[in-house]
């Protein structure tokens, strides 16, 4: 399952691979003379949002709120997975300093990490392309590149992506855990993927739970 590609290569690389490496990852390449476009303020909801609690091993938590009003269909997909034990002991398979860490692939639960970043399930989920700023703290399904093809894999951004707006559908924003995340995506990684897919962890770090915490209804947001 492709992940978000990165805003910019470094700038010792040729050019030319960085828009191959762009077009391989499927999508467009951006202009980097261009304005970025305007912030995207998270709407905010009346009625409290349901929140996903992520247990991470000898780590801590990751909560973010489930942007149903926002994301429904995507949103609605996640919480069913996770109320199904789907995310327990898998882990976080590609994690980038300064850009995001993806996990949700059931792939991670096996000995073998050639095969991390490939997995999912056959149920995937339409496209919803909320009006909501890639930014530090966005939870995102991830897809393959084509469109209707997100299923299990999410990224948690721990820097701003605004180039990922409209491309990826942003179902969760952290309300706490956010240092959890800074240590994951500081963990010591396999870049040159001598033993698996390229940015990923050394050490497993492990989703041993992800739960559901229901809103009760009338609560005050």
């Amino acid at each position: 399952m492709s992940g978000p590609p990165r805003r910019r290569l470094r700038a010792a690389r040729p050019l030319a691979l960085a828009l191959a490496l762009v077009a391989a990852c499927g999508e467009p390449a951006a202009d980097p003379a261009a304005e970025p476009p305007a912030p995207l303020a998270l709407p905010q909801q009346a009625a409290p949002r349901d929140v996903a609690v992520l247990e991470v091993a000898g780590l801590g938590e990751v909560r973010f709120e489930l942007l149903a009003d926002l994301a429904p269909q995507t949103a609605g997909h996640f919480a069913k997975l996770a109320e199904a034990g789907f995310y327990d002991g898998t882990t976080f398979h590609r994690v980038v300093p300064g850009f995001m860490i993806q996990g949700g692939d059931p792939n991670t639960r096996d000995r073998d990490p050639r095969n991390d970043g490939q997995g999912g399930n056959d149920r995937t989920v339409p496209d919803e392309r909320p009006a909501v700023s890639h930014v530090r703290g966005i939870v995102s399904l991830a897809h393959r590149g084509t469109p209707n093809s997100g299923a299990t894999q999410f990224f948690i951004l721990v820097g701003d992506a605004r180039h990922l707006d409209g491309q990826y559908a942003a179902f969760g924003h952290v309300t706490a855990g956010m240092d959890v995340a800074d240590r994951i995506v500081a963990a010591p990684r396999d870049v040159y993927g001598r033993h698996g897919p390229e940015e990923r962890p050394l050490e497993d770090v492990v989703v041993t739970r992800v739960r559901i915490e229901r809103a009760k209804p009338g609560a005050v947001p």
